[in-house]
């Protein structure tokens, strides 16, 4: 598979300072990659948590039970798949939902997967 030249889909420039990781442009997020990214739980965790905070959030912020390097696996499947942008702030790596991205291409795809997600952790007597 041929990959064009990436560049940040961002509708926000990232700060001063900033360094932003390359997540594909708009046009590139392909639904396959994006449904697999969601398959998973704690990717999906990730998701909820984005999607319910009013900002971008650190990747330290999220409790995952998962190591650290599976931890930054899981958050490389999310940004490579269009679901996150993620942008170096100082030390800190920022990740926010693409959800103008995610809602253009695939309207509302993730607003029915987490209503699904949040039905399915009440059910299960999950948080």
């Amino acid at each position: 598979m041929r990959r064009a030249t990436v560049t940040p889909a961002s509708t926000t420039a990232p700060a001063a300072g900033a360094r932003a990781l390359p997540p594909p442009a708009r046009e590139e997020i392909r639904l396959e990659a994006v449904l697999h990214a969601l398959s998973d739980p704690v990717r999906l965790c990730v998701v909820r948590e984005l999607a319910a905070a009013e900002d971008e959030l650190t990747c330290s912020r999220f409790d995952l039970p998962v190591t650290k390097s599976t931890s930054t696996h899981h958050f490389r499947v999310l940004r490579e798949s269009g679901i996150v942008r993620q942008t170096y702030r100082g030390t800190a790596k920022m990740n926010g939902l693409r959800r103008d991205d995610l809602d253009a291409l695939f309207p509302g795809l993730l607003d029915h997967v987490l209503r699904a997600a949040a039905l399915q952790a009440a059910r299960l007597g999950e948080s």
